[in-house]
């Protein structure tokens, strides 16, 4: 251009590039200085993040941990409440059966009283029944005795009464044991009398004095009574009622070896027994 000169600038002296050169020193330590301050801020920034991070993540697994034993303990609580209504339900059951067998028993009880108090009424009953059976009878083993004890001698007993028929009444001979014509009429009386009544048994009982061995006496009272049991049969007795036992001279009537005596010991007694007086049936 017209005015301007064409010539290159002359060269910058040494001082002044040393001046350039600080300068530039100046402003790369500037430069640096501000990126250490920086960076630092950075590096303390990201250090916090870190720790927050890292703090975070502490939480979180102990978040984690917590709710693993939370849920834990859930299934726990859940188990035994399953557990509790299980036994509650078997409970119940056990409870209801509890209560049946109780109901049952109740009623078994109940029945068993009802049944008691029937049976002790029916015992009861058949007491007063009994009683009067017994009553009765002893109303008839009164009229036997009475009408029997004007043939012979007789002695009152529990169940019944004893008709003596002493050597007056049965005249055997000496060791016989056949019964006389006078004999046979004196049990046909009785016979008679007795067939008027029932319920009764009769056990003739044979009986001799002390004269002469004990064996020689039992065989001789058991002739005896047998001869008056079969005629008392033969009269029209039942042969189911009569029984025949001899006692030879073991069961004396009265003490002593006199005539009067041996004479009250010889002899056939008749057991008259009522069973109704026995079983009050």
């Amino acid at each position: 251009m017209p005015g301007l000169s064409l010539r290159d600038d002359p060269p910058a002296s040494p001082r002044g590039r040393s001046g350039i050169v600080v300068l530039l020193l100046i402003l790369l330590l500037v430069a640096v200085g501000g990126l250490g301050v920086g960076g630092y801020r950075v590096f303390e920034r990201m250090k916090s993040v870190e720790q927050q991070v890292a703090l975070l993540s502490a939480r979180s697994a102990e978040a984690t941990a917590r709710a693993g034993q939370a849920l834990d303990r859930a299934v726990a609580a859940e188990a035994a409440a399953r557990a509790a209504a299980e036994g509650r339900q078997a409970a119940e059951v056990e409870t209801a059966g509890a209560r049946q067998e109780a109901e049952t028993a109740r009623q078994q009880t109940e029945t068993a009283r009802q049944e008691a108090t029937t049976a002790r009424e029916t015992a009861v009953r058949a007491q007063a029944e009994a009683e009067e059976i017994r009553k009765k009878a002893r109303a008839e083993v009164d009229r036997l005795e009475s009408a029997l004890g004007q043939i012979a001698e007789t002695r009152r007993t529990a169940l019944g009464f004893v008709l003596n028929l002493g050597s007056e009444h049965l005249k055997f001979e000496f060791n016989k044991a056949d019964l006389k014509a006078d004999d046979k009429e004196l049990l046909s009386r009785i016979a008679g009398i007795l067939m008027t009544s029932k319920d009764y048994t009769v056990s003739v009982n044979g009986h001799t004095d002390d004269v002469g061995s004990d064996a020689y006496n039992q065989k001789l009272s058991e002739r005896r009574a047998q001869a008056v049991r079969d005629y008392l049969a033969e009269a029209g007795l039942s042969a189911e009622i009569l029984s025949v036992k001899g006692h030879g001279k073991s069961l004396p009537l009265v003490r002593g070896t006199s005539d009067a005596a041996r004479a009250k010991n010889r002899r056939v007694e008749l057991g008259i027994v009522n069973t109704q007086i026995r079983y009050g049936r």
